[in-house]
Order: C-alpha cells, then structure tokens, then sequence
C-alpha cells in the first residue's frame, strides 16, 4: 500500500516542480514521471519491509534458539543489534525493489495509453 500512495504523491510533486501535468506532460514525458516516481516509491517500500523482512528470513533459517516466535525474535535483536537488523543490505534491497517498482509503474502507463484507458483519481467532494 505504501508505494501505491507514495508513488502518486511523488508523481504529483515531480509534475508540479516541472510545471506539467498528465494532460501536458513535461519533456521527459509521462513515462519519465511514471519510471522517476516508481524509483522513489520502490525505495520507500524497500525501507519500510525491510526490518520485518530481514526478521523473517533469520527466524527461518533457525536463528533466536527456541521459545516462543516473540522470544526468538528478541534474541534475534539482541543478537544482531537493532540497527544492523534494519539496515543491513538495505542498499541493494533499494536499487532491487526501486528497479522493480519502477518497471511495474512504467509498463501500467505504457499499458494504459496503449488501450486508451485513464487512470481513475480521487476528488474531495468538498472542493466541486
């Protein structure tokens, strides 16, 4: 959910900064401002999942030595140390997932546009 809401703040951060929309796309284009708001949704996504996810893979290969999954997962952090827990191999989880996102974003625009479809926004009732 978090890339989805920080993917269409992004895009609409980078169209404003340009002084575009997506009616009037900037010089990169509509697909630049998809690929450039994926990146940056895929790093935000990477960091949030990236603790629990480190978690899980420790507690399945048998890491935190028996008790209860709470137990094992406080001997894990204490073992590990926290901020290692959360930002090891972060870097590459970033570029991997940002990549990824990115793609994900750029090929639902190309997708979009190649069927004429538009993407369905939001609106406060309160502002019409």
């Amino acid at each position: 959910m978090a890339k989805f809401a920080v993917q269409g703040k992004a895009a609409e951060k980078i169209y404003a900064s340009l002084g575009a929309s997506p009616e009037n796309p900037p010089a990169i284009g509509a697909i630049g401002v998809s690929l450039t708001s994926g990146v940056i949704a895929g790093v935000a996504a990477a960091i949030i999942s990236h603790p629990a996810d480190t978690m899980l893979s420790k507690i399945n290969k048998g890491g935190g030595e028996g008790g209860s999954m709470f137990t094992r997962m406080g001997n894990i952090v204490a073992e590990t140390g926290l901020w290692k827990l959360c930002t090891q191999g972060l870097g590459a989880r970033c570029v991997m997932i940002g990549s990824l996102t990115a793609g994900q974003f750029g090929i639902f625009d190309i997708v979009m546009n190649a069927v004429g479809a538009s993407k369905f926004h939001f609106h406060n009732p309160e502002s019409h």
